[in-house]
């Protein structure tokens, strides 16, 4: 049989298939994300558990009018190929080529730019306003994973959603409860018959009599609704959804293309906000993936007959290095408990919640709680480390503010993937962190320049009596022995090497940039001194005034220039009234695109020779 997906330009082409080529349609969508994610890496579990799903939707619904919203996005991989993407679809997460992530300027089907959980809904609930107001009549279709339905911004959507009442429709994608064949086959066949047109007109016609009668009308009416009520809690799992003013359909199997398409046609055809549970398996067709659903969640490149990683570098991550220093300070200090938001892998707090199982909590996606009920653990004599991910951590910012660092309480945040990230592009570069905490009175903000530096900082986290930040970057260490913890004293700088004219600042692990930057300079006959800032907040007033007995103060900094090390840096000299002429290098005012980190270092003019460069020009100037 010939290929179909090689003839899809566009989702009309998909309309028009048979049941039949469908489901080979899927097939062929599963073989080629596993074919371009095992030479790319990306998010495979999920978006194989997607695909006949994307397919339904797309038969249904016009997206060309209609308006679609993916939930992170980390899913849309089948949505693209359908979209007209096939041909540039082996650019995925490659630098110039097609994000992970739905991203509205590469097509008119992506709706919205997702990246975060837990958004789809409220986008959905704004665009179903703003197409009433406008007098339109399109579909607004938010799809949403039942992980991240663990995220209150969710449920404010749904809350807000139902009160309004407007047509709207979500896709739960539950691709982790089950529930047993019986009662869903007995779900779905109440979901029909309520929604029908002709029971909906009769309970309203039934409704409209009954309140008519003399004097009982309205009691018999209520009576009628609460027996009803009583009967759908007892029969139909959704009640939840019915009680927020949602219209409950589900569950349905999520890779069955017919019943799929029924579902939807019925959701499309019921006024008010409607609720579809549609249950799929992760990794579905490819049976690593489904085995391993954490590991194949967002992967490097893997060996597509086996699964089997390929693994290029022996020496251990930051990651890695986190995870077994924290394992060790557990042992020693009974107080330490650890917390993440859905991320114990990503975050490397699996090897903990192995160790130490009742001092290990996982709230879900869920960081503005994580960072509360941290405060709450450190209120009551504990002391929680909280790992998460550079991007992640903005979603909590008030609450790092008001509940952590106002009544100064002993939170360690734990922040992982802190600069640039690569390809997973413009929503997770770690990028905001630096001149986000350091705005906030009572936190100490510590950057280590290398796996030893981590361990230091780290176990001096953990024993301080205030909030600390300790950032450091995803992937490989230098691959140096690390030994045991050393003493770091909190707010000082480390003078790595004396010099003259030109005073250098690295601000944490773009380090291994700072060194070859030295090195280009000492060919060129420099020899500046170099600090190691190691601590951001506070900053150390000897660095501060070191910036007065130098020509040029150049900091490199892995996060945005604005509000960020040097900023600090400057301001502090200013108010000293420290004479100083400075450079700061780091990322610019813009969002940074996808690519491999050593492409976005040169993209952005962060390597040894534009660094170069610019000191020797300004020196020059000057």
């Amino acid at each position: 049989m010939a290929a179909i997906l090689p003839t899809i330009q566009s989702p009309r082409d998909v309309q028009r298939l048979s049941i039949a080529q469908v489901r080979q349609l899927a097939r062929e969508l599963r073989e080629e994300i596993v074919r371009v994610v095992a030479k790319n890496g990306g998010h495979l579990a999920s978006n194989l558990g997607v695909v006949e799903l994307t397919l339904a939707l797309h038969r249904v619904f016009d997206f060309s009018r209609d308006r679609l919203i993916w939930d992170v996005g980390h899913q849309t991989y089948a949505h693209k190929l359908i979209t007209g993407r096939y041909q540039k679809f082996s650019t995925l997460r490659k630098m110039g080529g097609l994000s992970g992530f739905p991203k509205p300027t590469e097509s008119e089907y992506d709706h919205f730019v997702a990246g975060h959980s837990s958004t789809s809904i409220s986008v959905a609930v704004g665009m179903t306003i703003a197409r009433d107001l406008a007098g339109e009549n399109h579909h607004v279709v938010a799809v949403i994973g039942d992980g991240a339905l663990t995220a209150g911004m969710a449920w404010e959507a749904l809350n807000h959603a139902g009160d309004l009442g407007r047509n709207l429709i979500v896709v739960l994608n539950d691709n982790e409860m089950s529930i047993a064949r019986n009662v869903g086959a007995l779900s779905r066949y109440l979901a029909r018959a309520r929604t029908a047109p002709s029971y909906l007109r009769t309970k309203a016609d039934i409704e409209a009599l009954l309140q008519r009668i003399p004097l009982v009308g309205g009691r018999v009416a209520e009576i009628s609704e609460r027996l009803k009520d009583s009967f759908k809690y007892l029969l139909v799992p959704g009640m939840l959804f019915e009680e927020l003013g949602f219209t409950y359909l589900g569950p349905v199997d999520g890779h069955n293309s017919v019943a799929l398409e029924e579902m939807l046609l019925v959701a499309k055809h019921t006024p008010g906000p409607v609720l579809v549970h549609c249950q799929t398996v992760k990794g579905k067709g490819y049976r690593p993936a489904v085995t391993n659903p954490d590991l194949f969640h967002g992967v490097g490149a893997f060996n597509p007959s086996t699964g089997e990683l390929l693994v290029k570098s022996k020496a251990p991550t930051y990651t890695e290095v986190f995870s077994n220093t924290l394992l060790a300070i557990a042992e020693e200090d009974k107080r330490i408990v650890a917390i993440t938001a859905a991320m114990p892998d990503g975050t490397g707090l699996s090897a903990f919640h192995r160790k130490y199982p009742e001092r290990f909590f996982d709230v879900g996606i869920a960081e503005q709680h994580a960072v509360t009920m941290s405060a709450g653990l450190a209120a009551g004599g504990l002391r929680p480390v909280f790992a998460v991910y550079s991007t992640f951590l903005q979603r909590a910012y008030d609450q790092v503010i008001h509940d952590v660092c106002l009544p100064n309480l002993p939170v360690v945040f734990a922040i992982d993937r802190g600069g640039l990230v690569g390809e997973d592009g413009e929503t997770h570069q770690g990028v905001f962190d630096m001149a986000m905490l350091r705005q906030m009175p009572n936190l100490t903000i510590m950057l280590p320049r290398n796996s030893q530096e981590l361990v230091n900082m780290l176990t001096a986290a953990c024993r301080h009596l205030g909030p600390v930040a300790v950032r450091y970057p995803r992937g490989v260490t230098d691959g140096m022995p690390v030994g045991p913890a050393q003493p770091v004293e909190i707010g000082r700088a480390q003078c790595l090497q004396e010099g003259r004219e030109v005073l250098l600042v690295n601000c944490g692990t773009i380090w291994d940039v700072t060194k070859q930057v030295l090195e280009r300079l000492a060919l060129a006959g420099l020899r500046p001194t170099v600090y190691d800032m190691r601590f951001l907040k506070p900053l150390d007033p000897c660095l501060v005034a070191a910036m007065g007995h130098h020509r040029l103060t150049v900091v490199i900094e892995e996060g945005i220039v604005a509000g960020g090390c040097g900023s600090a840096l400057l301001e502090a000299a200013t108010a000293a009234g420290m004479p100083h002429d400075a450079l700061l290098i780091g990322i610019p005012d813009r969002f940074i695109p996808h690519g491999t980190r050593a492409e976005l270092l040169a993209s952005l003019g962060l390597t040894d020779e534009a660094i170069c460069s610019q000191i020797l020009a300004k020196l020059e100037n000057d």
